[in-house]
């Protein structure tokens, strides 16, 4: 029986890890390294619960609930609280050449990723998985376990958050530094 049920596991794996880790990728604005712990917490949580997620009503919400439950639990850890800067060490990009539209291509990601990271856990869950996965309101209540009015409420604000975030952080130069 446990042979069966480790095939049909290593089966959903090989099958649904790159979704599961580009979902990761979302959930936590850009970090891979987190992503891929998250991705992997996921797994572990759900090999431990297969039998669960075998008799699920909905296997793909089950998964992206396991996962949303695994991202706040890490966001609750105290390390985590710790902050970046946004002050980049003297002399660390020397020698740095990057052709321009890589640059702004790597600006937006980096400024999609940072906006993202402001937002917290629950409300970046709820875009990932409206704009994402294209869940409905339902579905996405559903996922979350919350109401569809928490689900519509939560997506306007993330979405007007990261509206203003992102106009903000890929404002135009001004200042004339850089010609004219």
């Amino acid at each position: 029986m446990k042979n069966r049920r480790d095939d049909e596991f290593r089966a959903f794996v090989r099958d649904h890890r790159a979704g599961l880790l580009r979902t990761a990728v979302l959930l936590t604005a850009g970090d891979r390294h987190l992503a891929e712990d998250l991705t992997q917490t996921t797994l572990t949580t759900l090999y431990v619960k297969w039998p669960v997620y075998r008799q699920a009503r909905n296997p793909a919400a089950y998964v992206r609930r396991c996962m949303v439950n695994a991202l706040i639990d890490e966001k609750r850890r105290p390390w985590r609280r710790e902050r970046a800067t946004d002050e980049v060490p003297e002399g660390a990009l020397d020698n740095v050449y990057l052709p321009y539209d890589q640059i702004a291509a790597d600006l937006r990601s980096e400024a999609l990723y940072a906006a993202l990271r402001d937002l917290p856990p629950r409300m970046r869950a709820v875009l990932v998985l409206r704009y994402f996965h294209d869940l409905s309101v339902e579905e996405t209540a559903e996922a979350l376990t919350c109401s569809t009015g928490t689900v519509k409420s939560q997506a306007k604000r993330a979405l007007d958050k990261l509206r203003e975030r992102m106009s903000d952080r890929l404002a135009p130069d001004t200042s004339g530094a850089y010609g004219a």
